[in-house]
């Protein structure tokens, strides 16, 4: 009994001995390259449980360590660190990034991010780095041919908006446009009266990513917005150190790249001495008048913006930024001009648990613009015999076609130069975006997080219209030869006035239990949209009909969740969950589920490749997916409604006035419209990724399309409304590759190419009557009036050219009138008309090309288009004799397609002939650059650079651009030829 309480007193002697051997060890972990210190930095003991991370000082305390431990300091984007500890009391460690780890990027999923090499979706990301050259007044353009599968048309309008489409599109009617994620707020598609876009308020030289979601298993967390794919765009952060200036100047000279070919005034008075009547001849001028000269002319763009970024008081990120881009337009008296502010704030608080961002921003935008079509289309018909200007001219000293008794006729063409000069079209814009977010590491179980993000966007403006008292437009009530004639000109003003608020609230779970990682996001969306407008009428003409339109707000909810299992980085699978409602919708159809799920097979990291330096990286994956569609223009199309009559449907009895009420049409049957898409692709990389790349097929159907069609007679209180009734397939293939061709210590060169084969086929229209060809789409046409040339048919690609066949003489000449009875019934009608081509590409390519020689830098970048197709509007609708010798009392000029075909009557519009291929090769950028390393300021490293943007096109049409999104060339803004020179400064 002695000896065993000898035996539990030592015991007892020795257990403070064996608390002080589990230690306590301090630390901090900092950058090697720059001795800042790292937050967010994982430490902790080789195989135990648990562990620590760094504040935002970088430094960490570990307890319960005991002697031999193995300490494991390791961090996203560095090598990790591994010591033993001896008993020491501190530990500074210095962490060296691991270039590896930096190739492998982490892009944006949803509600979270991952590394690209685990991505199990289609999911393509661009970085700051990456973006084209130039001057980039809008940020679309960063990314223009560099995507596989993303095909960005910009207009040539000052700071036009560019349509974007994510692998076709996947609607008829309902929004093609991708959803765009801004910093966690989704944008609406929606902008108000008076601006261009909703990215034209951004500054480009803010953004430091963009990533895009473009298959239905990546999406499917975004739901009922993703069916046509998503983009999540990241703008620059504050940055910890000490603070960083940069400063970026350019200056761009817009020159006009190219004409639409019309006849010379020589030309057309050949043609008019040949053709025209003696009343025709005697009204021919003796000038030589280049119409379009007169309306365009060089212009120069400035393009200038600061940042400051470092830590505050060494602790709080932040990063400001100011920009300034003023755009004139080649079309005199258009221009574009924005000025932004934006700040971001992010702070790391309460030992790195809980982090912080905040982002806000604040844009002026300023917008002259015309009457683009009009004004264009003007000085492309205008007679050139005519001088711009008539001594006595009434109407501002302009010349003007009148009658010969003064009174204004309601059919010529008017001076395109006078309507420039005389009309004034402006607006401004403000818009207000922020977003905050916090992300809540729990204290007691750090497995968990909780991040909520409130975001609001507030997008107005206001604008004018006025036309001169000088304008042969202006409000005239009395004509001249009354002997009362006074001109009021016209006036009208407006105000528009969005808001979109979201709310997002989720829960996060990661957990790593060896080699099977975990990690699962929980959450709900709340987002609305609000519209209001107010539109003064013509308050220079009797009752202006003014007018305040609220249209009904639009609200989304959602509940959503995603699974991500993940095995030793060989194994990974993805499952996405997402329920939504849409006030657009009744109750019985307003809530869809939509999900997908995808896995992937990293065959790099199998031990029969793992080291290999010939496949350093190789990833198969399969996914599947549902998204949806409900972003139609009617807010309440399923409800029954009464509206007030306007102005021009009231009665007066004795001295009141009343408003009629009108019942509306509505469709209560009217549903979500559903994507399901499947995808299989491989990511690939050879000698140690110095090539790297990836394929994908996918092959999706909308079904249940949303389309605005012809309802029949008695069926509805309206003729036209939206309906789902059908559905629409696409398959595509997709490759993308790029290499460091060259690397060394003074030359690097970089390619990168990509390329995408879409094919899109309408398979149903829902229920049809016999003898139906499919429903007529698109804008009207000019000629003839009303008239459309595009039509959506089963078993054709949506917006098919719909035309007669053209027959041809033994020279090769179209035959006027003359055209295939394609039917055999003997006659040449409506059921002779056939699909013919597509506007869209079969083919679209993308090279952008990087070198780097000692200091000098060379960028250029390619795109190409083949398959598509153009209806040359222009040559149609003035390409004939009659075009110019219509009425005895004025001129207008015509087309030089005339000189090929002969045509005298505008009876030939929907010929085939007018279908013309516009398949092209683009070289959009050219830019060099040079980088003095703090040779001519010490303070600062400069970067000077010049180049050109759009230097040529290689296409077969003979028309002004062969690049128009709707497949209809018709008096375009032309595209400006820009010569750039630029300084950037870091300090």
């Amino acid at each position: 009994m002695k000896t065993i309480y000898k035996k539990l007193l030592f015991l007892f002697l020795l257990l403070p001995f064996t608390v002080l051997a589990q230690s306590t060890l301090k630390g901090t972990v900092v950058d090697q390259a720059t001795g800042q210190p790292i937050p967010g930095v994982n430490v902790n003991v080789q195989g135990a449980p648990g562990g620590t991370s760094t504040d935002f000082d970088g430094k960490f305390q570990l307890s319960n360590v005991k002697n031999g431990d193995k300490i494991v300091v390791s961090f996203i984007g560095y090598k990790t660190s591994t010591t033993t500890f001896n008993g020491q009391q501190t530990l500074s460690v210095s962490l060296e990034e691991d270039t590896n780890q930096l190739k492998e990027v982490v892009v944006q999923v949803g509600y979270g991010t991952v590394k690209k090499k685990d991505a199990t979706g289609s999911v393509s990301q661009i970085s700051a780095k990456e973006f084209n050259k130039g001057i980039n007044v809008t940020p679309e353009s960063l990314i223009s041919g560099r995507i596989s599968g993303v095909n960005v048309v910009g207009g040539g309008a000052p700071g036009a908006k560019a349509d974007i489409r994510i692998r076709g599109g996947s609607s008829l009617s309902a929004s093609n446009d991708p959803l765009i994620i801004l910093d966690g707020l989704p944008l609406s598609n929606a902008v108000p009266s008076g601006a261009t876009s909703i990215l034209s308020t951004i500054d480009p030289n803010d953004i430091e990513s963009f990533t895009v979601l473009k298959d239905a298993s990546a999406a499917a967390i975004y739901g009922s917005r993703a069916a046509n794919g998503v983009i999540v765009i990241t703008t620059k952060k504050g940055t910890k150190g000490g603070v960083k200036v940069n400063f970026s100047s350019q200056v761009g000279v817009n020159t006009v790249a190219n004409k639409v070919d019309v006849l010379s005034a020589d030309q057309f008075r050949a043609v008019v001495n040949a053709n025209g009547t003696p009343q025709q001849k005697a009204i021919l001028g003796t000038a030589n008048t280049d119409w379009q000269d007169e309306i365009f002319h060089t212009a120069l763009t400035t393009n200038n913006n600061i940042s400051v970024s470092g830590a505050l008081f060494n602790k709080l990120p932040v990063r400001l930024s100011v920009g300034n881009v003023d755009n004139p337009g080649i079309l005199r008296n258009t221009s574009f001009e924005r000025t932004t502010t934006s700040i971001s704030i992010n702070p790391v608080l309460f030992d790195n648990h809980l982090k912080i961002d905040i982002s806000g921003n604040l844009a002026f935008a300023k917008n002259q613009f015309q009457d683009e079509g009009a004004v264009i289309g003007s000085a492309l018909a205008f007679d050139p015999t005519q001088s711009v200007y008539k001594s006595g001219s009434r109407y501002g000293g302009y010349f003007e076609w009148l009658e010969a008794n003064g009174n204004v006729p309601l059919l010529p063409a008017r001076n395109p130069v006078a309507r420039l000069n005389q009309e004034d079209k402006r607006a401004t814009s403000t818009r207000k975006w922020g977003n905050v977010r916090l992300d809540y590491k729990f204290h007691f179980f750090e497995d968990l997080r909780i991040i909520a993000e409130a975001g609001i966007d507030k997008f107005n403006s206001s604008g004018y219209n006025e036309q001169s008292t000088q304008s042969i437009l202006g409000y005239q009530p009395n004509p001249f030869s009354g002997g009362s004639w006074v001109n009021l000109g016209n006036y009208n003003s407006y105000t528009d006035n969005l808001q979109n608020k979201n709310l997002n609230t989720y829960f996060n779970y990661t957990k790593d239990l060896g080699k099977f990682k975990i990690d699962a996001t929980a959450g709900y969306n709340y987002q609305l949209f609000q519209k209001e407008k107010y539109e003064s009428g013509e308050v220079r003409q009797p009752t202006p009909k003014e007018d305040v339109i609220t249209d009904a707000n639009v609200n989304l909810q959602s509940y959503f969740g995603r699974l991500t299992l993940n095995y030793d980085s060989r194994y990974l699978l993805t499952l996405n969950y997402r329920r939504d409602g849409t006030s657009r919708f009744s109750e019985d159809n307003r809530w869809g589920n939509f999900g997908g799920a995808a896995f992937a097979w990293n065959l790099a990291e199998e031990s029969f490749l793992k080291g290999n330096s010939t496949i350093s990286s190789l990833k198969l994956r399969v996914g599947y997916g549902t998204t949806g569609q409900q972003d139609i223009s009617s807010a309440y199309d399923f409800l029954p409604r009464v509206t007030l009559g306007t102005i021009n449907s009231q009665y007066v009895f004795g001295n009141t006035v009343y408003s009629t009420a009108r019942p509306e049409g509505y469709n209560k049957n009217i549903k979500w419209e559903e994507l399901g898409e499947a995808n299989v692709g491989v990511d690939f990389g050879f000698f140690n990724d110095r090539i790297t790349g990836s394929v994908n097929y996918f092959d999706k159907k909308s079904s249940d399309l949303l389309a605005d069609v012809l309802v029949p007679d008695g069926a509805n209180l309206r003729n036209q409304g939206f309906s789902n009734i059908g559905s629409l397939e696409t398959k595509g293939i997709e490759f993308s590759i790029q290499s460091d061709i060259v690397k060394n210590d003074n030359l690097t060169w970089n390619v990168a190419f990509n390329t995408t084969y879409i094919h899109q086929e309408i398979s149903d229209l829902g229920t049809t009557v016999p003898g139906f060809t499919g429903y007529i789409v698109g804008d009207n046409i000019a000629g003839g009036s009303g008239n459309k040339i595009l039509i959506n048919s089963v078993g054709y690609a949506p917006n098919s050219f719909f035309v007669y066949e053209q027959l041809y003489d033994a020279n090769k000449r179209p035959i006027e009138g003359a055209y295939a009875d394609r039917n055999g019934d003997g006659k040449i009608d409506d059921g002779d008309r056939y699909k013919f081509h597509k506007p869209a590409p079969d083919y679209t390519f993308g090279l952008f090309s990087t070198l780097n020689y000692k200091k000098f830098d060379f960028a250029m970048n390619w795109r190409a288009s083949l398959g598509n197709y153009i209806y040359d509007n222009v040559s149609s609708d003035k390409g004939y004799l009659l075009a110019g010798l219509r009425r005895q009392t004025d001129l207008g000029n015509i087309s030089s397609d005339y000189n090929n075909t002969g045509f005298v009557t505008n009876n030939n519009y929907l010929s085939n002939y007018f279908v013309k291929d516009a398949s092209f090769i683009k070289l959009d950028n050219v830019t060099l650059g040079y980088t003095f390393d703090k040779t001519l300021l010490k303070a600062a490293s400069l970067r000077f650079t010049a180049g050109v943007q759009n230097v040529f096109v290689l296409t077969k049409y003979d028309g002004l651009d062969p690049e128009k999104f709707n497949g209809i060339d018709n008096n375009v803004y032309p595209r400006a030829r820009t010569f750039i020179f630029g300084v950037n400064a870091n300090f």
